[in-house]
């Protein structure tokens, strides 16, 4: 199938390359996924860019968001990819958000805010409960900024309280995140393609 689409992972891990992540690895495991939608995939792990604190597109010398907004800006489909830390989504991910607020003030040459027509999908690792609070905070905040998230827009994995054991670990990919994973896949492929044919009206 040829590449139609392009997907971002912006991977929230703590952890800076070459450390092996959970995040990353879920996060991959949804760009494979999107690959066999027609989806050509690239994973940030945004650790390793120095993104500074702020809530505008371009915050100055040494700022990197503005070439990781490039390649968000290009892609089609956001897949946001944090771990758990006390119950909430990582420090990395909440900067994410707030360098995409900045998107509120853009808009593309119809009029309409920057990331209309973009579709965005959550990922979540982590060793203690609190996805589904990290999946509402991240959708709620990604559809203020104009993406639109697919039915089944997260995949997520959180192993037993008090059990340290973390996803990367695993000897296999459990069936229910593989089976959702490919679900949320699915039906972000194929929200892109009828985004991109029938665009949200201009003001």
């Amino acid at each position: 199938m040829p590449f139609e689409l392009r997907a971002l992972a912006l991977t929230c891990s703590l952890k800076p390359s070459p450390t092996p992540s959970s995040s990353e690895l879920l996060a991959r495991q949804v760009l494979d996924e999107l690959a066999g939608h027609g989806v050509r995939g690239e994973s940030v792990r945004v650790v390793d860019h120095r993104v500074n604190p702020g809530v505008t597109v371009d915050t100055g010398q040494g700022d990197a968001w503005p070439q990781l907004r490039e390649k968000l800006v290009a892609a089609d489909i956001l897949v946001l990819s944090t771990p758990t830390w006390v119950g909430h989504m990582s420090s990395v991910a909440q900067r994410v958000l707030e360098r995409i607020n900045a998107e509120l003030s853009e808009t593309d040459d119809e009029g309409r805010p920057s990331m209309y027509g973009k579709v965005a999908v959550i990922a979540v690792v982590g060793n203690e409960d609190g996805a589904h609070k990290i999946v509402a905070d991240c959708a709620q905040a990604l559809s203020d900024c104009g993406f639109t998230l697919p039915a089944t827009g997260s995949t997520y994995w959180n192993s037993e309280a008090m059990n340290p054991k973390d996803y990367i670990d695993l000897d296999s990919t459990p069936e229910a995140v593989a089976t959702t994973t490919a679900t949320v896949a699915r039906n972000a492929a194929h929200l892109a393609r009828l985004l991109r044919e029938r665009p949200y009206p201009s003001p």
